[in-house]
Order: C-alpha cells, then sequence, then structure tokens
C-alpha cells in the first residue's frame, strides 16, 4: 500500500506516456482516476518534461539545490550530535566523582 513511507515509483516509460495523455487533452481528473496517481503527481511530471525534458527530481533542481543536499544533512546530524553530547558531559562529570 502506498503511502508516506511507501511511496510509489513509476518507471519513465510511464510517465512519458501520462505526460503525453495530458497534453494531447485528456483531463488530469480522467487520467488520475484511470491511473490511480496522486492530485499533485502529473502536474510534476508535466512541468518537469517541460522544464529539463526530464521527470527526475535531481535533473529539474538548480545545481546549487543538487550540491548541499548531502553535506547538509550530514552538518545537522553533527550538530546534533555535539548538542547531545553538550547535555551529557554535566551527567557523566558528577558520575566520576
Amino acid at each position: 500500500m502506498a503511502g508516506p513511507k511507501r511511496p510509489r515509483h513509476y518507471d519513465e516509460a510511464f510517465k512519458r506516456h501520462i505526460v503525453r495523455l495530458y497534453e494531447n487533452g485528456k483531463p488530469a481528473r480522467e487520467i488520475r482516476a484511470e491511473y490511480d496517481i496522486a492530485r499533485s503527481t502529473p502536474r510534476r511530471w508535466v512541468q518537469g518534461i517541460r522544464d529539463s525534458g526530464s521527470t527526475r527530481a535531481t535533473d529539474n533542481r538548480t545545481p546549487g539545490r543538487n550540491e548541499p543536499v548531502g553535506p547538509g544533512r550530514r552538518n545537522r546530524q553533527l550538530e546534533m550530535e555535539v548538542d547531545v553530547s553538550g547535555r551529557a558531559a554535566p551527567v557523566f562529570a558528577r558520575k566520576q566523582r
């Protein structure tokens, strides 16, 4: 079952088929009902293909937005670790006395 923790994944050929249907005039409501896809999904695919020729999110981001995705996540993790060890230091100092 699809949901926030188990999103659906579609292959590129299927996405392009949906976009072709939309561009040939088939209403988005009918496409969504027939293929059981979320409301924003066809709109996002159409916009991506119009902008960059691809439906992949990484292809549709600007280079500046693609770059910080990995390091930013690592920085947040390290900041949390520093915060936790800063809070735990007084507790460990008391236990050693």
